[in-house]
């Protein structure tokens, strides 16, 4: 059953007013992976609005917004697919380790490319969490927010993420949501309960 993603919890008040979120000011990157329209930008605006300011700094990094200003100049190969990640990854680290919560919502579709992301993380003493929101492809396909899989059935483009080409989901995610089954509300719930088990709010 495709899942309408149309309700957004309120946790306004929660942990206090903006600036005293409990853990402090301890910084980390929420990494969401997964198909195009699995709900990682959806889950990722829906989170910030559950955290309603209890939990400042942070940061939304959108693949889709993100890419033209970091990533203009590339296209969709691999290589151009993981210059493309590890950009807007480094980006999250640097924010991350300055006390920011980032919510960076990626296709990212090859594990090694978010294997580096990882250990560059490890290596600054960074948080990385990563999240694989793992909507099943015919779902997305029905969602299809952005009209991808009908240009793709059409002839109009290739090199469809999960359809002709490859994506590798994560195989020990600290996390991982099938949005199908799941209200948003239930889904960031759980991302809560995830920042809430590694002191992050």
């Amino acid at each position: 059953m495709a899942e309408q993603f149309d309700a957004v919890p309120s946790r306004r008040g929660d942990s206090g007013s903006a600036g005293s979120g409990r853990g402090g000011a301890r910084g980390a990157t929420l990494w969401l992976t997964g198909l195009p329209s699995a709900g990682k930008t959806t889950l990722a605006h829906a989170l910030v609005e559950a955290l309603g300011g209890t939990r400042p700094p942070v940061e939304v990094l959108d693949g889709d917004a993100v890419r033209p200003v970091l990533s203009a100049e590339l296209g969709y190969s691999r290589a151009d697919r993981d210059a493309n990640v590890a950009r807007i990854g480094w980006v999250a680290e640097v924010l991350a380790r300055n006390g920011v919560l980032v919510i960076a919502a990626v296709v990212s579709p090859y594990a090694a490319a978010r294997d580096k992301l990882r250990a560059a993380h490890e290596e600054n003493g960074t948080t990385f969490l990563e999240v694989h929101v793992a909507t099943p492809l015919e779902v997305c396909q029905a969602r299809d927010v952005k009209g991808l899989y009908a240009r793709q059935a059409a002839g109009a483009m290739a090199g469809l993420t999960g359809v002709d080409d490859a994506y590798e989901p994560p195989t020990n995610p600290a996390l991982r949501l099938d949005t199908a089954d799941r209200s948003l509300s239930e889904s960031v719930e759980e991302l809560i309960t995830l920042l809430q088990k590694e002191d992050l709010l």
